[in-house]
């Protein structure tokens, strides 16, 4: 199953279906903070998160404390810099999942702010977009066949010598090394 997840050329197009998709919803999402008439701030977010966790109704205990002392300690004490990258991370995200360029690392830092969503009780489209990101990385390589990765890759594994990406014997056009 996975040979075909990541070879098959069918499945690349599907994969490239589910991508750009995905990387619409990211693209919609960050550039009305980018482009709003208001700056964005992720301040009274992330204060929510800290006033109202989510909490274990069973025992009344916060279920992420780890996540909710991250965001006390290191995400609301630098907040300018939160409000530069949540934005900048949608757009680049999208961006990266519609082009087909470094579809992988962009499908893996949607998936990290999806699960920092997650973790600050937002549910909305969350649980969809972590679905179909897991598909995406399922693919692999294959999900960026159809876009950019198909020429940006195996540039990038001349430059690294090789050390990155290397072109495969049989199959799509490169794969990742391990």
């Amino acid at each position: 199953m996975m040979k075909f997840w990541r070879e098959n050329v069918w499945a690349a197009g599907f994969a490239a279906f589910i991508r750009i998709f995905l990387g619409y919803q990211w693209l919609s999402s960050g550039l009305p903070k980018l482009t709003g008439a208001t700056p964005f701030t992720a301040e009274g977010f992330l204060n929510n998160v800290i006033t109202n966790p989510v909490m274990n109704k069973a025992t009344g205990e916060p279920l992420y404390p780890l996540f909710n002392s991250f965001v006390e300690h290191v995400a609301l004490p630098n907040i300018k810099i939160i409000n530069i990258l949540v934005p900048w991370g949608e757009v680049l995200i999208g961006a990266g999942l519609i082009l087909g360029t470094l579809t992988l690392t962009a499908a893996f830092f949607g998936l990290v702010m999806n699960f920092m969503f997650m973790f600050a009780g937002t549910v909305s489209s969350n649980p969809w977009l972590l679905l179909l990101g897991f598909i995406v990385v399922l693919a692999g390589a294959n999900a960026g066949r159809f876009g950019l990765d198909r020429y940006v890759l195996p540039w990038l594994g001349k430059k690294t010598g090789g050390k990155l990406f290397r072109r495969a014997e049989a199959g799509p056009a490169f794969r990742v090394i391990k």
